[in-house]
């Protein structure tokens, strides 16, 4: 019979955990709390920026660049150079869920939709039986993934940020986050900020493009990007309050930047609606996602899991972690990397053989490596890390190992011994 494997979350990381697992032969079924896949990705559409096209070639020549591949082929712009970025593909938030469903589905991966997991069966303390739902319904597997993020619940958004900006996790209608690892016992690392906050907001939120002047929706049709200038009476600074370390520079203070993803990607956590109106252009300004994006935005990195660097729960022999859960990394491709080894180890389990440690010649095995180690240290949970910027991007160029050479990172991969092992659970 064929081994089963839960993943819990069907954000990036919980999609890409779910294919990874089922090209090599596990039974998997995915429960997502909505009712819609991707999560914080409806209202993303950044990809390959800065050192994230390192990442993404890397993942592909290892063997998990299906994922990768939808995604461009669901992009509205390639080459998309924004201030401190280069570059970039903007994908469309409304075709992309579409085509990662089919791909899943296709992969045989079983999406159960309002399925929010409330309790964790285990035997022993150690070992996941089964998880249920706020239905009673109860999942039994051999293996599990935790891809439940770290974001919300309404209460810490209300605790340590502006309160509820009704965002895209949509807590009030279908419940808060639950955490499959905090859920088993497990105690939970928090993001440090500031002056003792907890936590990070999200660091962007979407503007109906049709709201603004016909001149700005032209711009963003035809480029992609649209940078216009804050009269200095109405700059606001939320700079240090963003998750989004990378987009924390000076010129998104000063400049309202946009970002043409379907809607407009408005490159700040949030801007006081009626300061906003009084922009050019921005007279009729309506917030899509968060529909208080005038107020706040979304809380997280309130419960990342310990683990090791295969992404194996630390305490829980069969409960692995990707995305947000396993630590500080910040964006969709950090997700889709972290699931995607999670998942291919996952698999690995099921078939009696050890999980997969990516050596740190590797980008993504360097990551994953180094911000465990980060978070150890004094100070390590203040910071973010991602590969488009800040701490970990600086690693990057500082170590020679970013690169947009796609055929230089195959290259790399396969001196390691390491093409298309995601393809592959034998090895």
């Amino acid at each position: 019979m064929t081994e089963s494997l839960i993943v819990v979350g069907a954000g990036w990381a919980g999609c890409s955990a779910a294919l990874a697992a089922a090209k090599n032969g596990a039974q998997v079924t995915l429960l997502e709390r909505t009712d819609m896949l991707l999560g914080t990705g409806l209202v993303g559409g950044i990809m390959r920026n800065n050192g994230r096209y390192t990442a993404a070639e890397e993942c592909i020549a290892l063997g998990g660049g299906e994922i990768f591949k939808a995604i461009d082929s669901c992009a509205r712009h390639t080459n998309v150079d924004f201030p401190g970025h280069s570059h970039a593909t903007l994908y469309d938030i409304a075709k992309t869920p579409g085509a990662i469903e089919g791909l899943l589905r296709a992969a045989g991966v079983t999406v159960i939709y309002r399925a929010r997991i409330n309790d964790v069966m285990s035997s022993t303390g150690s070992h996941i039986e089964s998880v249920t739902d706020d239905s009673g319904v109860d999942y039994g597997g051999d293996v599990y993934i935790d891809a439940t993020g770290t974001a919300g619940p309404m209460n810490n958004c209300v605790k340590y940020g502006n309160g509820c900006s009704m965002c895209i996790l949509r807590c009030p209608a279908f419940g808060g986050r639950a955490s499959v690892a905090g859920l088993a016992g497990i105690k939970e690392l928090q993001g440090e900020g500031k002056d003792g906050r907890v936590g990070a907001m999200s660091g962007s939120c979407k503007l109906y493009k049709e709201s603004l002047s016909p001149d700005i929706a032209a711009r963003l049709d035809a480029d992609g990007v649209a940078v216009i200038p804050i009269p200095k009476d109405l700059v606001e600074d939320h700079l240090d309050v963003k998750a989004c370390q990378q987009y924390a520079l000076p010129e998104f203070r000063d400049n309202i930047v946009l970002l043409d993803t379907g809607h407009a990607k408005l490159m700040t956590p949030y801007f006081k609606l009626s300061a906003l109106r009084k922009i050019p252009g921005f007279e009729n300004a309506r917030y899509e996602d968060p529909y208080a994006g005038g107020k706040g935005n979304s809380m997280r990195y309130f419960a990342m899991a310990p683990r090791d660097d295969s992404l194996r729960v630390e305490g829980i022999e069969n409960l692995f972690c990707a995305g947000e859960k396993a630590g500080l990394l910040v964006g969709h491709t950090e997700a889709i990397v972290t699931g995607t080894l999670a998942g291919y180890n996952a698999a690995r389990v099921l078939a009696g053989k050890k999980p997969v440690v990516l050596p740190g010649e590797t980008v993504i095995g360097d990551a994953i490596t180094f911000v465990r180690e980060q978070m150890a240290l004094p100070g390590g949970l203040g910071k973010k890390y991602t590969f488009s910027g800040s701490v970990l991007f600086e690693r990057m160029k500082e170590r020679g190992t970013y690169t947009t050479d796609s055929g230089a990172i195959a290259s790399r991969v396969a001196s390691l011994g390491l093409t298309d092992i995601f393809n592959d659970i034998k090895r």
